[in-house]
């Protein structure tokens, strides 16, 4: 008797919101203002997108960069770009303009889709292997464009030849091919881009919707930055379960309270200065949030005083996730939180954690070591960064690779995961990652800086903000006039989430008998420093 084998390839991202827009039809897939489009909409639109890229001489496994505003035409070149088989490199949009043509050129882009408020910050002179510019603009009427610019509209509404379109049709992408790379900082410098390939990127959208409790009800708000990973958390999320996603342009208190009394949400991703923001509104409690399902904050440590009033008073399940972009997550449930509440929590299902020491050994619960994880959701590695890569591996006794955090945590005896310290020097600001070094990088050039260091202080409004630690040329120099030209002078020459709020002048940097720049020793000296605003 013969068996029927009913093998077919893995579904992956390009696959489901294929299958989604097809047995969903007329559900909303997105909401950003008055705009709405159906699943069905969704589905075409993507298509169409991946058509044009094609017809335009982007192939599968190219590079495309997007630096766009949230809009539904960033949402729509993100999953349109990957629907034809390229690779979409998200940027932070509040970076300087030279930090964006580093990471043009680190991921070797063949395409770049912007806003238009960032077209002039870029040169494509500089850039010979991007084949195409396209701009999208707000401003109806407006088709003067420079040089190799393409005006969105005009060239998303160009025919695309019924060849083209069939092959994007029976388009199947391999589970190892590329979906994403994500910057791990936009900042000046190089960073390191994190890549994701399909396989990886699916297990984790359907990892981290079980998680957050996501099902076909979900109508989900989404108030940062479509390029974080944070709102990938919500876009994957709500794709995966064929719910609704609701766009913010920008974030603002009055209008997500509006957005989440009329559009009835149930689920958002959120960052713990949106938290403190939300929770501190005036008219706070006054609009109805009994939609809310679940909420989900994470990108930097959340205080335990705005910990407990979150849990309390926004009345759904707030998770707070703890996690990297390279696939590390820990989630604390709510049952969980009473008497650990700062705990980060467990690990996903199918994920590992450990904790090592200074010797790379692995510790006892109560002791305090670098977190190592592995498992399904992890990184491909990052691009074009092999000895990054080595160095980000520990491999334990039975030959198995983990990833380091770089974090200092510790795990109690029944297994919930507590952040001591961050190991790197990294600082985390309005849940964006922000590098020292690449501040450092730029103020060393001012001619009165001889040395500097960069470390983060408390910010009641972002949690953490760069400071300046400075030894000037002229000692004699020290004076408040002159720290604060070296800010301004600072200030304007990097992104704006890297200002440093403010600029302390002493006499030398702490150093250890290698020349090592002590940043824990500026750390505690500087601990009294605190800044209302960033």
């Amino acid at each position: 008797m013969m068996t029927a084998h009913f093998d077919a390839p893995e579904p992956l991202l390009p696959d489901l919101i294929d299958r989604q827009s097809r047995w969903l039809g007329e559900k909303p897939a997105m909401i950003c203002d008055e705009v709405v489009w159906s699943w069905r909409t969704f589905g075409s639109r993507l298509r169409h997108f991946a058509a044009r890229l094609r017809a335009s001489g982007i192939a599968a496994g190219d590079r495309v960069v997007v630096v766009m505003d949230n809009s539904p035409e960033m949402l729509e070149t993100l999953f349109g770009v990957i629907r034809t088989g390229a690779c979409v490199v998200p940027l932070n949009v509040s970076v300087a303009p030279e930090s964006m043509a580093a990471m043009i050129e680190d991921c070797e882009a063949s395409a770049v889709v912007v806003s238009d408020a960032y077209r002039a910050g870029l040169h494509p002179a500089r850039h010979a292997k991007v084949r195409l510019w396209i701009s999208a603009t707000e401003t109806e009427g407006d088709t003067s464009l420079p040089g190799p610019w393409h005006r969105y509209s005009d060239w998303l509404s160009q025919p695309v030849e019924l060849n083209i379109k069939a092959d994007i049709e029976t388009l199947q992408v391999a589970p190892e091919d590329l979906c994403n790379i994500i910057y791990s900082s936009g900042t000046t410098g190089i960073p390191k881009g994190i890549t994701h390939d399909h396989r990886r990127r699916m297990a984790w959208a359907i990892s981290i919707a079980l998680a957050l409790r996501y099902d076909s009800r979900a109508i989900t708000l989404c108030p940062i930055g479509l390029y974080s990973n944070i709102s990938w958390v919500s876009m994957l999320s709500t794709f995966v379960v064929g719910g609704t996603l609701v766009i913010e342009r920008r974030f603002d208190p009055e209008k997500v309270f509006r957005t989440i009394e009329t559009r009835r949400i149930s689920h958002g991703s959120l960052v713990p200065i949106i938290v403190q923001r939300l929770l501190e509104w005036p008219q706070f409690g006054k609009t109805d949030m009994s939609s809310l399902r679940a909420l989900m904050c994470c990108g930097s440590p959340l205080t335990l005083p705005l910990k407990l009033r979150a849990l309390r008073d926004f009345g759904c399940a707030f998770i707070e996730l703890y996690g990297l972009t390279e696939g590390v997550i820990t989630t604390l449930d709510p049952e969980d939180a009473e008497g650990r509440e700062l705990s980060v929590g467990k690990p996903l299902p199918g994920t590992d954690i450990c904790i090592i020491d200074e010797f790379d050994r692995p510790v006892a619960p109560g002791e305090s070591g670098e977190v190592v994880s592995r498992g399904h959701i992890t990184m491909t590695g990052y691009y074009r960064r092999p000895q990054a890569n080595v160095e980000s591996t520990w491999i334990d006794e039975h030959g198995r690779a983990w990833l380091r955090t770089g974090d200092i945590g510790r795990l109690d005896e029944r297994g919930y995961l507590y952040i001591v310290d961050r190991k790197k020097d990294m600082i985390i600001s309005g849940g964006q990652n922000i590098f020292p070094a690449d501040i450092e990088s730029v103020a060393v050039s001012h001619p009165a800086i001889a040395e500097i260091a960069v470390i983060g202080i408390k910010s009641a409004k972002w949690g953490e903000t760069p400071y300046a630690i400075v030894v000037p040329r002229d000692g004699s120099a020290k004076n408040e006039a002159l720290a604060a030209e070296m800010r301004e002078w600072i200030n304007s020459r990097v992104g704006r989430q890297q200002r440093v709020a403010g600029v302390a002048l002493i006499d030398s940097l702490p150093r250890n008998p290698n020349g090592k720049i002590l940043k824990r020793e500026l750390r505690k000296t500087h601990a009294h420093l605190e800044t209302q605003v960033a």
